[in-house]
């Protein structure tokens, strides 16, 4: 079921008297990537997706977006759900936020899932590769810069073996407004840093990374593992950066297993 929410297009699925799981997708997504996590776990839990502002059927509209902007979105949807205590699980932009939202508001949350991100700001460098990616997006249109882009978020083997689901996945995203596509890119390039507050998070969180992952290594993730208390890691076999899309058995028995721990 699809709602609208702050103007965003969010969707339900599963008994809402379940416990809830809401599920923030990477760059440049949408809520579909989370379907294969979301049709295990509808069963036996309330589970919302959205797409990011920008993204998906969301809005664009000026594409002035900050981090901050994007967890206010975040807070909304919590409140006008009502949902108590959600486990919250995001994928590299979507960890970005949660991260955040750890920062502000942990208190909303019972758990965490962080698949195959950092708690790093961008570098100087980084910085310059999105504003270069921004400049490409005017100068050649989307398209050109989201089949470059998502093809460097997987592994080999899947860009190999899979190529009509990527070229499926690419031209998905490259019907997005590119104005929402570039304002998420500002967003991105600007947010804080949120790594010195990583010891301060209190609830059980999982780490989810890519044993192949160029964007966010296994190497760099670990990092953030060992400054979080009490938190688990699992490294995906076979998997780049989209771990839930490349190999979605295995980011199930990850997540099944760390929910079946909770109270």
């Amino acid at each position: 079921m699809r709602e609208f929410i702050n103007g965003l297009s969010v969707f339900l699925e599963g008994n809402n008297s379940n416990k809830p799981i809401i599920f923030l997708h990477g760059f440049p997504y949408d809520h579909t990537m989370w379907h294969a996590q979301i049709e295990i776990l509808k069963d036996k839990y309330f589970c919302v997706s959205y797409d990011i502002r920008g993204l998906g059927e969301s809005p664009a509209g000026d594409g002035q977006f900050t981090m901050e902007s994007f967890v206010d979105d975040l807070e909304i949807i919590l409140n006008e759900l009502k949902l108590i205590k959600p486990v919250i699980c995001g994928l590299s932009m979507g960890g970005y936020i949660t991260l955040r939202a750890l920062e502000r508001m942990q208190d909303k949350f019972s758990a965490a899932i962080l698949c195959d991100t950092r708690s790093e700001a961008d570098s100087n460098e980084g910085k310059l590769k999105r504003a270069a990616a921004i400049k490409r997006i005017n100068k050649e249109g989307l398209a050109p810069f989201a089949k470059d882009f998502i093809t460097n978020c997987f592994a080999d083997s899947f860009i190999h073996n899979k190529k009509d689901e990527l070229n499926k996945i690419i031209e998905h995203s490259s019907t997005f407004n590119p104005v929402g596509v570039k304002g998420c890119l500002l967003a991105m390039l600007s947010r804080t840093d949120t790594t010195q507050t990583l010891t301060e998070i209190k609830i059980p969180t999982l780490l989810v990374c890519g044993e192949n992952d160029a964007l966010t290594p296994p190497s760099v993730m670990k990092e953030m593992f060992h400054k979080i208390p009490d938190a688990e890691f699992v490294e995906i076999k076979n998997a780049g950066h989209m771990t839930p899309i490349e190999n979605p058995d295995e980011v199930n028995k990850a997540i099944l297993n760390f929910l079946s721990k909770l109270n």
